[in-house]
């Protein structure tokens, strides 16, 4: 499947258009309907017709309700700080080339993020990741099996906005979920559309930070799990490691200095775009019982963005313990540091 990709296809017969518009049969019409990713996927293609690029949804039997999320195209309604365009952001390449009769995908700079961030199978990829992973929907109450459609209504108007810098990122939905300590953890849960956008950048910085971060690091982080970790702490026991001293964060995510993280973003980020976005995301507030809160520090739990973020600012810590020779295992916040002796 792809979104932002392109496929020449034939279109099937129980699917007519009239006036740009298509209709569907009733099997498709009960398809598209079920929430599983497994079923929307398959069925969404895109026409190569002429010099029209014509979307064909044989899986979608609805329209978009006018309240889903807007798309600010005046850089002066966001409240976050807009970027100024680049001369590295005019007159960017499309990604499509025609050679002949034939489609093909222009090749992108590695050192332009930004546009890699925007390329057809990041952002295929970021879909289908946001849909497998479901959730509920954000403060404009869009649920996963609408994002598609919003997508192909609105693609072209939300990748201009990301790329000239006026796309201004929803509030974050407030949730409070019970812990099992009797206290509550707060969540921050992203608009569906921010979600995507939020995945997209994480599966371009994660590569970048993978070969930063600490061998010691565990939580959140691919191709490893709290197993590991385990596996990682028992083999410090067998080393003569008899003793545990349990680190433990409170409320990191709720107090992450943004400044900070934006220092160190910039340290390894050279693309201005990119990092004024994440900035944008964590200045974009959150929205609790109707009422709109700024935040002014934090990382949200709840986004794609977090927790590689909050890796981002932790790796600090891992690399000074590194530096003074310490034993230790990390898994998010949480910290098992192990010694030889009892400590004083």
């Amino acid at each position: 499947m792809q979104i932002y990709g392109m496929k020449v296809i034939t279109l099937p017969r129980e699917v007519s258009q009239t006036r740009g518009r298509f209709f569907f049969s009733e099997a498709r019409s009960k398809a598209c309907r079920e929430k599983s990713a497994d079923v929307i996927v398959p069925y969404h293609e895109l026409i190569w017709e002429g010099q029209n690029l014509i979307k064909a949804r044989v899986n979608e039997c609805y329209l978009m309700e006018e309240r889903m999320q807007k798309i600010s195209t005046q850089g002066d309604n966001c409240p976050q700080k807009s970027r100024t365009a680049s001369n590295e952001y005019v007159g960017v390449q499309t990604f499509i080339g025609i050679t002949e009769n034939n489609l093909t995908e222009v090749s992108l700079k590695r050192d332009d993020l930004f546009e890699q961030m925007l390329s057809p199978s990041n952002l295929n990829k970021a879909y289908k990741q946001v849909i497998s992973n479901k959730g509920s929907g954000g403060v404009d109450k869009m649920e996963v099996e609408e994002l598609l459609p919003w997508l192909l209504k609105n693609k072209e108007t939300l990748i201009n906005s990301l790329r000239n810098g006026t796309y201004c990122p929803n509030p974050a939905r407030r949730v409070e979920i019970p812990k099992g300590n009797g206290k509550t953890r707060s969540l921050g849960i992203p608009t569906l559309v921010d979600r995507f956008v939020q995945q997209a950048i994480s599966q371009v910085l994660t590569p970048i930070y993978e070969l930063e971060f600490r061998d010691n690091s565990y939580g959140f982080r691919p191709n490893r799990s709290c197993h590991e970790a385990l596996r990682r702490a028992q083999s410090y026991i067998t080393d003569g490691y008899r003793y545990c001293v349990d680190l433990d964060l409170e409320k990191f995510f709720d107090t992450v200095n943004h400044s900070r993280l934006i220092e160190l973003l910039s340290k390894k980020i050279k693309d201005r775009g990119l990092i004024s976005l994440i900035h944008k995301y964590l200045r974009a507030g959150v929205q609790t019982g109707g009422k709109i809160e700024e935040t002014q520090q934090g990382v949200p739990q709840g986004s794609p963005l977090s927790p590689l973020l909050g890796n981002i600012m932790l790796n600090e810590l891992d690399k000074e313990l590194e530096r003074r020779g310490h034993a230790f295992v990390r898994y998010a916040d949480d910290w098992a540091q192990r010694m030889r002796e009892a400590p004083d």
